[in-house]
């Protein structure tokens, strides 16, 4: 387990329509997709007393957040149902230490929180099964298949929903220390953390055609704040640690997209841990500084040699490509301690970051085995030419989308999974244990543990705890690493046999 990032997480808000309806409510269909869960958990039981979003990890409290006016929308419009708060929120917590809820017009699966990087990638895919399978299920319910699921970012019509890469960081360096020194890696990890979209869309559709990098570049307004619905930045300050505030952080980064391909997710999520591990250990030195880095995500997205010049901010250009090799280059010449599941994850990263930069800077071509908006390139171009349209074309939006797709019979990149040339990271037999198994070496075992065996008795449930009917808690604030939570087992090993 890494000392500077100990502990991992994603959270993946999904698209959802109706197909079948000339209207639907995102709200209702999203409720009735959680109804239908069959994984065993906890319902309604989610602990809202503990969340704190206003907090701002540059030290103040906001009063009020810009996304507030659109919060108070939705309240309006919740009034108007027949449901309670708890019934539209419809939150699941399941037995592998997963969050399963409706986060508003969005069903959202949280991962349970994961010390290894491969751990997390295989949660983060028990997740797209599982939503899967409850599609399979409301569908057989409305007798048609009308209900339609993606893991993307976006719906084409200026609506962009998130997926958040978590890392536990060290407090005791400055937040700013640690935003500064991640920024230029964090504009241009599109490269290959992008999953590809089509045309541009939002405040700054400039009338670009053809494919960029990344879904969510189009949406980023800033280089730092708490919003994370509106204003949106490069890097969130909600200070929300979900864990004891005096020791730890939580980096929320909400500019990432939703990848379909598992390499990616271990790619992005992998190489960012590297780096914030270097931050944390104070041996990065001399990290590119960009003059301009909202709009240079966007000039980023849009250029996919990796090649385009940006401008630095004390003087002179640099490419994405180069800016990325500068990272990488401090990470391999400072490996980490001797735990040797790190050791492999590490060594993993640094080949595959710099195989892919490689690739990239020679023939980006030969990233269509492994790279979303690298597949799509490869399968859309196919497509075009069979078709002789062009990216400009109304059809390759929706083609984009059906890339995304859950449903088997529809999803291209579900598809492609079962043909030779795409890499797939993880095994089947991971992918299904995690489905209804915790990590092993984290507080998700505990949660998942007690889910499972009690989960008639759970008043309350969050990250950091669990309240049992008759007043007994379970304060998982604490527990951090392997040797917490099993100190923690030890002491319950009668509560918990």
């Amino acid at each position: 387990m890494s000392q500077q990032v100990p502990l991992l997480g994603i959270e993946t808000e999904y698209g959802i329509i109706r197909e079948d309806l000339e209207t639907s409510d995102p709200v209702e269909e999203s409720m009735e997709l959680l109804r239908v869960c069959k994984q065993p958990g906890v319902f309604q039981k989610w602990d809202y007393r503990k969340e704190r979003t206003h907090l701002d990890m540059r030290g103040f409290t906001v009063d009020r957040l810009a996304q507030d006016e659109e919060e108070d929308e939705f309240c309006e419009e919740d009034r108007k149902r027949p449901y309670t708060y708890l019934d539209m929120k419809s939150d699941r917590v399941l037995t592998n230490g997963a969050r399963f809820y409706n986060d508003h017009t969005h069903p959202e699966y949280g991962t349970p929180e994961c010390a290894s990087l491969f751990d997390l990638v295989a949660h983060d895919m028990a997740g797209e099964d599982i939503v899967r399978d409850c599609v399979r299920l409301r569908n057989e319910e409305i007798g048609t298949d009308g209900l339609q699921v993606f893991k993307n970012n976006t719906d084409y019509s200026g609506h962009s929903y998130g997926t958040h890469d978590n890392y536990l960081i060290q407090r005791s360096l400055p937040f700013e220390t640690w935003a500064n020194a991640l920024l230029a890696f964090l504009v241009t990890r599109q490269l290959y953390a992008g999953a590809g979209k089509i045309g541009a869309e939002g405040a700054h559709a400039d009338g670009f055609t053809g494919l960029q990098l990344a879904q969510r570049s189009d949406f980023m307004e800033a280089i730092m704040n708490i919003e994370t619905m509106t204003k949106r930045p490069i890097i969130n300050t909600r200070d929300e640690p979900h864990a004891n505030s005096s020791l730890y952080r939580r980096l929320h980064l909400i500019l990432g997209d939703a990848n379909m391909s598992s390499y990616a997710t271990a790619l992005k999520v992998g190489s960012t841990r590297q780096v914030l591990r270097l931050i944390g250990e104070e041996k990065l030195k001399d990290f590119p500084e960009l003059k301009n880095p909202v709009n240079d995500c966007r000039t980023v997205s849009r250029d996919l040699s990796g090649k385009v010049l940006l401008n630095r901010k004390q003087s002179g250009t640099i490419t994405p490509i180069e800016i990325q090799r500068a990272y990488l280059e401090q990470v391999a010449e400072h490996p980490p301690g001797e735990d040797e599941n790190e050791h492999v994850e590490y060594e993993w990263v640094v080949r595959e970051w710099t195989r892919t930069l490689d690739d990239l800077e020679k023939d980006p071509d030969q990233l269509d085995d492994r790279i979303d908006w690298a597949i799509k390139r490869s399968l859309f171009r196919d497509f075009m030419a069979s078709e002789n349209i062009s990216w400009d074309d109304p059809v390759m939006q929706s083609l984009d989308l059906e890339y995304h797709n859950l449903d088997p019979e529809r999803g291209l990149y579900t598809a492609l999974q079962t043909q030779e040339g795409i890499t797939n990271l993880i095994p089947r037999d991971r992918v299904e244990s995690a489905i209804n198994c915790p990590p092993e070496d984290t507080r998700a075992a505990i949660r998942g543990q007690m889910v499972q065996l009690y989960k008639d008795r759970i008043r309350k449930v969050h990250w950091t705890g669990i309240e049992l009917i008759d007043g007994e808690v379970l304060d998982l604030t604490d527990i951090i690493t392997q040797n917490d939570v099993e100190l923690e087992l030890q002491s319950r090993k009668e509560q918990l046999a």
